[in-house]
């Protein structure tokens, strides 16, 4: 299964060992879920990740952190913009993660904030949360 993940989706993962968030990083690892991203979405996700904020929402250490991005960026399937599709969303930094979804051909933009995708669907996306992606998909 193709998938974008946007960033909160990540510092969620390093948050909980137990929610779904850090279950569809396993299944990435494990072969059953492709998260695919562009060049500009992987550095922004190097960049979350090694901000001390996200060191102190997620009560891990900048080492922890670096790995669970090296281990993601390992696994994701590179995506090359051939269009852009901007302006499209209210929030310009979520266009990268919607730009990624729609050059990949990914059917499915997890994060944590479906109303910053609201136009998705136009391009036959769904925008679904790690929670419902899990119930929808866990086997």
């Amino acid at each position: 299964m193709r998938v974008v993940l946007d960033t909160n989706v990540l510092v969620a993962a390093a948050g909980s060992s137990t929610g779904a968030s850090a279950w569809l990083l396993t299944q990435a690892d494990q072969g059953k879920v492709s998260p695919l991203a562009t060049t500009a979405l992987l550095l922004e996700y190097e960049d979350v990740l090694s901000r001390p904020k996200t060191e102190l929402i997620t009560g891990r250490s900048a080492q922890d952190l670096r790995r669970i991005f090296v281990t993601l960026a390992a696994l994701t399937e590179p995506v090359h913009i051939r269009w852009r599709y901007r302006p499209l969303l209210g929030d310009p930094s979520d266009e990268m993660v919607l730009e990624a979804a729609l050059n990949g051909l990914a059917p499915y933009i997890v994060t944590h904030n479906v109303r910053d995708f609201v136009g998705a669907s136009a391009f036959g996306i769904s925008v679904i949360t790690p929670g419902d992606f899990a119930r929808r998909f866990r086997a």
